[in-house]
């Protein structure tokens, strides 16, 4: 029973203290053991600051506990499990290891322990470990062949630098020798002037007094001097890159100390044969005057080719580095693969690739300053080389690649800054973050001030008409930036890293700029031809400021096509040229040089919307008049309003004949040789689906798949455009070819189809685009009626497949339905005073709410006008006949009629239906080019496919309903339908 009752007291507690834990916080406060101050220590196991003992205080490390001067241990388990005990007043110093008290005959340091003068050595137990009552200071023996002094921790004798047996034969370096950087100088050799240890950070206005200068700069000098020490050397060296390699002709600072002893070693020789290099030296400077930078990056070759394909496939950038650290050792070579000189962290694979020639490559992000120092507490300098293989030698060779330090002043000017390469001052060595030359007081604290390269680029230029892939050498450029460190934690850099590819593009401009001019200077031709023709076709020879602005709108066109011919030649050229080379012969222009490709195309796009505009408004302006042959069958018996009796008459004529029509030429308006809306999909398609879209990367792959995982390089916008417009063109040819060669023939043809339903429903179409010229459809039945039943039609349409009727045409014995039409000015003024009645309510009669007396003027109208223009096609009208005849090969090409109509119109035969000019069908090239140009435009400024598409479809969803609708109230107005019978 007991146990029973154990075990149930054992659940009941167990459940509770689940439900406890369940509503428990599993938070804590957070504490750093920086936080813990005076006699408090961090609790490693709790992460809290836990209370020392008494006569206690934290440790230096701070998490756990130590006696306090005067004190001696008794005990120590850690943390805060330390006993200390006293020591006696005869006994006050506490050994170095604090366990014992001792008598110290030299007083004692601020922590209790025993001191001793210079070069005395501390010694507290003798030779077997036993503890000495009284510790003992004894001197090091600085004479000869001692030479010994004590060492940094005062407790060993160790044999001294060498540098002060030499000029004093002793350990002691008293004036007149001079005591630097731990080094003894001769004051009897011309040593170099005092040092200046200042660094100034322009960025920031402010100037620190450099420890590390301060201990090394003067003794670095002077030993890579006076001894040709060769560290010392490479430490001046990366004194005087810490300081921007900035030079000026008074100052003594870390460059010109450097320029100092350059200057006075010209006696040791050249080190690889170049005049720059020194024995001994570090190679800083390609000369130091400004101006031998055009020589250098100009007049040499790099003496390898690179390609793209083929056996001799050449894509590899070998960059490696000698690389030192701060005091000058060298550390090793180092393949610059792996992101050595890239601070942003990425994938290997994305890191490697900025080393393929060919791949414009950018990467940048943000980094915190704490990340900095803890990753660069030593900077790491670097002298870059490209490496390359002798084919004749089989040997490996480097090749040095200069560096443009954006940060470097001379004679207090920042020379490297503007864009005149002979003001340039070219450097060797770089480093990535410099975070002890900002360090003020002690070495070891956290810097005031460090120096960052935010901003690194590696330019490579290709030798002008090169056809084998050779380039010159390659500059590296970087810019600095000062950062004050204040809370690191919070601070961050924005840094980046690119590589560029770049080749003199000015005779491609040059080029360029001949066919714009060459093309320009014709499109200024054909618009005079175009205005002539216009002139001639509203029948006007009077040179006014209209005929200037029509030129202007038909040049604004012809330049729109000039500008897009060029554009999309250009593209082209870059897309094949670059992308399918083997040895490489061009390289792709910089986003910089791709300005005046950009104004280019927006030029175009304006220029082309402004013509897309006026040929809208032009078609919803047309002139437009239904003629109906149809005449009366037999008479009817009609009442007479107001006389009560009844009287026979015609029998009225249908309209639904004409109603039908108007509705077919309301839907064939806005009919296109292509399917827009496919159109747009299959481009979106072929782009992002298909992969071509990945042509318009700055690299030098045709693959149009890319793995996740690899690196994509930076769009060109030329090969973007390029790409773009090649597919829109391509799949726009295929489907006009489609709809031309198949679905016209098999399926529908709109157009044609609606001329053989003008002659089926016996009504012909007059329209008039220019005040003097337009169009005719012979809608004219050979069958005499088309208001007739089923059999009858069918019968009609048996008769004229069987050849038992005349032919359609408007001239005997002939099919031609179609013609272009010139007419003379009086017929153009009779039209116009029957159209001004038919029109003088700006629109047709509502049928509904309009007074019987607008209702019958608008009916009288237009039958007026029906007679009129029938009559005139029957040639009842003497004083305005016409003729017809056949175009001229020439009036074709240029699109203007010889031959005024002075006396009597024209109709010139008109096989290929061109009254689709007034549509959208006959106007396809215009508004196919303007679909690409919107599509490119909005894609060249958001770089989004997506968005372009759907962008383009919503715009020619406007435009076709603007022309639907606004062209439904035009054939409403012009030929009397209502407009309720449009749908």
């Amino acid at each position: 029973m007991a146990t029973a009752g154990y075990r149930g007291a054992a659940a009941l507690l167990l459940v509770l203290s689940v439900r406890l834990s369940a509503g428990q916080s599993f938070s804590l406060p957070l504490r750093q053991p920086q936080d813990c101050g005076g006699a408090r220590y961090f609790d490693i196991s709790s992460l809290a600051c836990g209370q020392c003992g008494p006569h206690q205080r934290r440790s230096a490390w701070g998490i756990s506990c130590a006696c306090l001067p005067g004190f001696k241990m008794v005990s120590n388990n850690g943390g805060p499990s330390v006993i200390c005990e006293k020591c006696p007043e005869n006994m006050s110093g506490v050994t170095e290891d604090g366990w014992s008290c001792i008598t110290c005959p030299k007083g004692l340091t601020t922590e209790g322990k025993c001191k001793c003068a210079i070069n005395e050595i501390l010694v507290e137990r003798d030779v077997n470990g036993k503890l000495l009552n009284e510790a003992l200071c004894i001197h090091c023996d600085a004479n000869e062949p001692s030479f010994s002094a004590s060492n940094v921790l005062g407790d060993r004798c160790i044999r001294c630098e060498q540098t002060f047996i030499n000029i004093s034969e002793s350990c002691d370096c008293s004036d007149p020798n001079i005591l630097t950087g731990g080094l003894c100088f001769s004051n009897s050799r011309n040593f170099p002037s005092k040092a200046v240890a200042t660094i100034r950070y322009g960025q920031l206005g402010i100037t620190v007094v450099s420890a590390w200068f301060l201990k090394n700069l003067q003794a670095s000098a002077a030993a890579c001097w006076l001894y040709s020490n060769l560290t010392s050397c490479q430490a001046l060296g990366n004194m005087c890159v810490m300081n921007m390699n900035s030079l000026s002709s008074t100052s003594s600072d870390a460059c010109g100390l450097f320029q100092y002893v350059y200057a006075n070693t010209a006696g040791l020789g050249t080190v690889h044969s170049v005049s720059f290099w020194r024995q001994n030296l570090p190679w800083l400077y390609y000369g130091d005057q400004p101006g031998l930078a055009s020589q250098v990056l100009d007049t040499t070759q790099f003496p390898t080719s690179f390609s793209f394909k083929g056996t001799n496939k050449n894509i590899k950038l070998q960059l490696i580095a000698a690389s030192y650290d701060a005091e000058g050792n060298f550390l090793k070579w180092q393949n610059l693969e792996g992101g050595v000189l890239q601070l942003c962290p990425d994938t290997l694979t994305r890191l490697n690739a900025a080393y393929i020639f060919g791949t414009t490559y950018h990467q940048s992000c943000t980094i915190s300053v704490s990340k900095m120092l803890s990753d660069f507490a030593n900077p790491i300098f670097y002298d870059v080389y490209l490496e390359y293989h002798d084919d004749d030698s089989g040997q490996q060779y480097l090749w040095a690649v200069p560096v443009l330090n954006l940060n470097l002043q001379y004679n207090e000017m920042s020379v490297n800054q503007g864009s005149n390469m002979n003001n340039w001052l070219l450097t060797r060595r770089m480093f990535l973050v410099d975070s002890l030359s900002g360090q003020e007081n002690d070495l070891g604290t956290q810097p005031r001030i460090i120096r960052i390269a935010s901003k690194i680029t590696l330019s490579i230029r290709l030798i002008p008409n090169t056809q084998r892939g050779t380039i010159y050498p390659p500059l590296i450029t970087i810019a600095y930036k000062d950062v004050l460190v204040q809370n690191p934690d919070t601070q961050s850099v924005m840094v980046s890293f690119s590589v560029n590819y770049e080749m003199n593009q000015s005779e491609a401009q040059i080029q360029t700029d001949i066919a714009l001019g060459v093309l320009g200077g014709l499109a200024v031709l054909w618009s005079l031809l175009k205005t002539a023709g216009w002139k001639r076709r509203i029948g006007s020879p009077i040179i006014d400021l209209q005929t200037v602005l029509k030129f202007l709108l038909f040049y604004a066109g012809d330049l729109a096509n000039v500008f897009f011919i060029i554009t999309v030649g250009t593209g082209l050229y870059w897309l094949i040229f670059f992308k399918a080379q083997q040895f490489v012969s061009v390289l792709l222009p910089l986003p910089s040089q791709e300005e005046d490709f950009v104004t280019y195309v927006g030029c175009a796009f304006a220029l082309k919307a402004l013509q897309f505009l006026h040929k809208l408004f032009s078609q919803l302006t047309v002139d437009v008049f239904f003629i109906d042959w149809e005449r009366p069958k037999g008479k009817i018996l009609k009442a007479v309003e107001g006389e009560g009796g009844i009287k026979s008459a015609a029998a009225p004529v249908s309209i639904w004949r004409t109603y039908f029509i108007a509705n077919e030429w309301n839907e064939i308006q806005t009919v296109r040789k292509i399917n827009p809306l496919f159109q747009v999909l299959a481009v979106l398609f072929f782009l992002e689906v298909v992969g071509f879209s990945n042509l318009a990367l700055m690299d030098s792959s045709s693959s149009l798949i890319r793995s996740s995982e690899s690196y994509i390089a930076p769009w060109s916008r030329i090969l973007r455009f390029g790409v773009s417009t090649v597919l829109w063109l391509v799949i726009a040819m295929l489907q006009i070819i489609f709809f031309a060669a198949f679905y016209e023939r098999f399926v529908e043809d709109k157009i044609r189809q609606f001329v053989d339903l003008c002659s089926m429903s016996n009504i012909s179409v007059f329209l008039l685009s220019h005040r003097c010229f337009g169009y005719y459809i012979h809608g004219r039945s050979v069958h005499g009626h088309a208001d007739t039943n089923m059999e009858e039609m069918n019968m009609n349409l048996k008769r004229e497949a069987e050849n038992l009727c005349s032919q359609r045409g408007l001239l005997p014995n002939t099919d031609g339905q179609t013609f272009q039409i010139s007419i003379s000015s009086k017929m153009r003024q009779q039209y116009d005073r029957i159209h001004e009645t038919l029109t003088r309510k700006h629109g047709p009669a509502r049928l509904l709410d309009s007074s019987a007396t607008t209702f019958e003027q608008s009916t009288k109208a237009y039958h007026t006008m029906n007679k009129f223009l029938g009559s005139f096609i029957d040639h009842v009208h003497k004083d305005m006949d016409y003729i017809v005849k056949d175009k001229l090969l020439l009036e074709r090409i240029i699109g203007m009629e010889f031959m005024e109509p002075m006396e009597k119109s024209i109709f010139y035969n008109d096989e290929g239906h061109s009254f689709s000019n007034v549509l959208f069908y006959g106007n396809e090239a215009t508004l196919l080019i303007f679909d690409i140009l919107f599509f490119s435009v909005v894609d060249l400024a958001s770089q989004s496919f997506v968005l372009a598409a759907v962008l383009t479809y919503l715009q020619q969803e406007i435009f076709r309903f603007i022309r639907n609708a606004a062209g439904q109230k035009n054939l409403a107005s012009k030929t009397l339908v209502d407009e309720r019978f449009l749908i």
